[in-house]
C-alpha cells in the first residue's frame, strides 16, 4: 500500500517553494519538506508564476492508494512581502478554500479553513526560508484551489458549515491507505499475531484516538491493540473466525455513535447520521424536542454532548448511546464474541468499563 500527502502538506510545499523562489529570485521544480508524522515529503512545483512582488505556483495532491476525492488536485500557494518589520507569516485563503460559517471546528467563524496543524506546517516552511535569506519584514500566503469549489460539493463541508471551498487539512501530514480489502487483510493480520501470542481478548479502536485514550487513561500498552479504522463490523467478523472470545473496542463518541445505530462501517462516504443519532439518544434520556432540534444543527457530537451535561441529560444519554453501541456489537457477534466497549468523548466524558 502506498501512502499519500495531505492538502496540508501540500499546501505547506508550495508556500515553501514559492518562498523560496521569491528570496532567491530563481525558479525551483523541487522541495522536500518534512511533515508531522516524520516522513519527508519530495515535492515537484507545478505552474510557477513569478514577479517581483509576488511569487505563485502549485502542488498536486497524491493521495497513494487512499480513494480521495482530492487526488490529483493542484494546490497552489502565493506568497507576497509585506513590509512591516516583524517577521511574520501571514496566512489566508483564496479561491477554492472554505469559509468556516459554524462553531465546533478547528478553525473560528469568519476564518479560512485551513487547519491549524497545516498552518504551523506553512509557517514553519516559509519560516524556514526567511532565516535563510534573512528576510526580516512578513509575508502573506494566500492557499488556494482552483476545482475546491466544485470538489467541496462531494464532501460533508456544507453539512459542516464550511462554505465556498474544501478545507486545508492533515494532522500527521500523509494520508494513510483506506483501501477496503487491503486494510481488511492487515486487521486480520494483526489479530492473528494477537492470538498467536496468547491473547484471549482482542482490543479494537477505530483509529489513534482510541488508541492514545487506552494509553492515557488505562496505562495500556498499545502493541497489544490493532487500529481497525472505520471496518467495525468486519474486525467482529475476524474475531469471530479467529475464535477469540472476548473483544473490547475503545472509540470516540463521533466515530461509535453510528454504530448505536447499527452501521457497522463508520466512513462518511458510507453513512453519518451523527447528529440525528445523538438527538435520538438525548430524546430517549428525556430531552425535548426544542433540545433535539438544537442538537441536529449542531456540528459535532462533543457539542451536543456538552451541552447535554449542561442540562443535567449527559450521563444518561452517554449511557443509553453506550447500550445501544452494545447491543448492535453483540448482535453482529451473534454469540460468538463476548463484546465490550468504552466510548468516550474529546472533553474527557466515558462510558463503559476497560
Amino acid at each position: 500500500m502506498t501512502y499519500g500527502f495531505t492538502t496540508g502538506s501540500c499546501a505547506a510545499a508550495a508556500a515553501g517553494a514559492a518562498a523560496r523562489m521569491l528570496f532567491g529570485g530563481k525558479e525551483t521544480d523541487k522541495i522536500t519538506i518534512m511533515t508531522p508524522a516524520g516522513i519527508e515529503y519530495h515535492a515537484d512545483i507545478l505552474d510557477i508564476s513569478a514577479s517581483q512582488e509576488s511569487v505563485s505556483c502549485a502542488v498536486k495532491k497524491f493521495s497513494g492508494d487512499d480513494p480521495d476525492i482530492t487526488n490529483g488536485t493542484l494546490i497552489y500557494a502565493s506568497v507576497r512581502p509585506v513590509a512591516d518589520g516583524r517577521g511574520e507569516v501571514y496566512i489566508k485563503g483564496g479561491k477554492g478554500v472554505g469559509r468556516v460559517t459554524r462553531p465546533g471546528l478547528d478553525q473560528a467563524v469568519g476564518e479560512y479553513a485551513i487547519n491549524s496543524v497545516p498552518r504551523q506546517l506553512i509557517k514553519e516552511t516559509v519560516s524556514d526560508a526567511m532565516e535563510q535569506y534573512a528576510f526580516t519584514d512578513s509575508i502573506e500566503v494566500t492557499i488556494s484551489v482552483p476545482e475546491g469549489e466544485e470538489l467541496a460539493k462531494k464532501t460533508f463541508n456544507p453539512r459542516l458549515g464550511i462554505e465556498g471551498g474544501i478545507s486545508i487539512i492533515g494532522t500527521s501530514g500523509i494520508v494513510e491507505p483506506m483501501s477496503t480489502k487491503a486494510l481488511i487483510d492487515t486487521i486480520r493480520v494483526e489479530l492473528n499475531q494477537q492470538k498467536a501470542e496468547g491473547a484471549e481478548e482482542a482490543v479494537v479502536a477505530p483509529g489513534n484516538y482510541g488508541l492514545e485514550f487506552m494509553r492515557d487513561h488505562y496505562g495500556f500498552d498499545l502493541d497489544k491493540a490493532v487500529k481497525c479504522s472505520n471496518f467495525i463490523g468486519d474486525t467482529i467478523d475476524i474475531v469471530k473466525e479467529l475464535g477469540f472470545k472476548k473483544m473490547l473496542l475503545c472509540g470516540h463518541i463521533g466515530k461509535l455513535i453510528k454504530v448505536s445505530g447499527g452501521i457497522m462501517n463508520t466512513h462518511s462516504k458510507e453513512a453519518d447520521c451523527r447528529m440525528e443519532f445523538m438527538a435520538a439518544a438525548a430524546l430517549r434520556a428525556g430531552a425535548d424536542a426544542h433540545t433535539a432540534l438544537k442538537i441536529l444543527d449542531m456540528n459535532t457530537t462533543d457539542e451536543a454532548l456538552e451541552y447535554l451535561y449542561e442540562g443535567g441529560l449527559g450521563d444518561k444519554t452517554l449511557s443509553y448511546i453506550h447500550e445501544r453501541i452494545l447491543f448492535y456489537l453483540n448482535n453482529r457477534a451473534g454469540g460468538a464474541v463476548q463484546i465490550d466497549c468504552v466510548v468516550f468523548s474529546g472533553t474527557g466524558r466515558s462510558c463503559g468499563h476497560f
